[in-house]
């Protein structure tokens, strides 16, 4: 039951986002990790979804963003967590940016985003335990805009430990052909080994409906610290 709820939540957002389809600028997010400086389309709001599957455990991701002013963007939204003996468990995503400096057509820019992520069904009640974050997305484009790299660099605040974690990732994409992106990244924090993460984006409508595949790892970690995962995002043009 839940394979078919899931598939046909996919083939609907697919669905809208071709209904939706009008002009603006393409972005660069899912399937990265590690952040770039840039925003949802003013005035109008995307949706970033996600299945990510480990040896033991299978994650499916919604999150929607709204930029309704033009220079601050939210996003609202969550996963679920579902793991070999374990109950299935959720996770709730909160977060603002903002840019300070625009990316342009050959040139570098750099935002300011901060949020809260919390996990209700592990902690029940209004203050469930999470982690609060904040972190500088740094991003440079060359090449007319073919190659484009990602830095960021962050603290992330452990509510249930109470440690504080200097957060960073690394990421290049590279426009293979009009339709086809190529990504690569590496991520972590000071406290843990550095993950890795490979993958391509394929645009279905461009500018408009993407889809994406990725691997990744943990560098020298254990077998269970491999994924692979499926994204869908659809980014449709102004809409108020």
């Amino acid at each position: 039951m839940k394979t078919k709820f899931t598939a046909l939540a996919l083939l609907s957002a697919i669905l809208a986002g071709v209904l939706l389809a009008l002009a603006a600028p393409a972005r660069a997010a899912r399937p990265f990790i590690t952040d770039d400086a840039r925003l949802t389309t003013a005035h109008s709001c995307q949706l970033e979804s996600w299945l990510r599957s480990y040896r033991d455990s299978h994650e499916a991701w919604a999150l929607p963003a709204c930029n309704p002013g033009g220079n601050l963007e939210f996003t609202v939204g969550g996963g679920r967590t579902r793991a070999d003996g374990v109950p299935v468990s959720s996770d709730q995503v909160f977060q603002l940016k903002t840019l300070g400096r625009n990316l342009e057509s050959n040139d570098w820019g750099w935002g300011l985003a901060v949020g809260t992520m919390r996990h209700p069904s592990l902690n029940p009640g209004p203050n469930g335990r999470g982690n609060n974050f904040a972190y500088l997305p740094v991003s440079k484009a060359m090449l007319d805009d073919r190659l484009v790299l990602h830095l960021n660099v962050g603290w992330l605040r452990d509510h249930l430990s109470r440690d504080n974690s200097m957060t960073w990732g690394l990421g290049g994409e590279f426009q293979a052909t009009p339709r086809l992106l190529l990504i690569v990244e590496s991520f972590g924090n000071d406290r843990v080994r550095p993950y890795w993460q490979t993958g391509a984006r394929f645009a279905i409508v461009p500018n408009r409906v993407q889809v994406d595949a990725t691997v990744g790892r943990q560098f020298t970690g254990p077998v269970n610290t491999h994924w692979m995962s499926f994204g869908l995002r659809i980014t449709p043009g102004a809409m108020f």
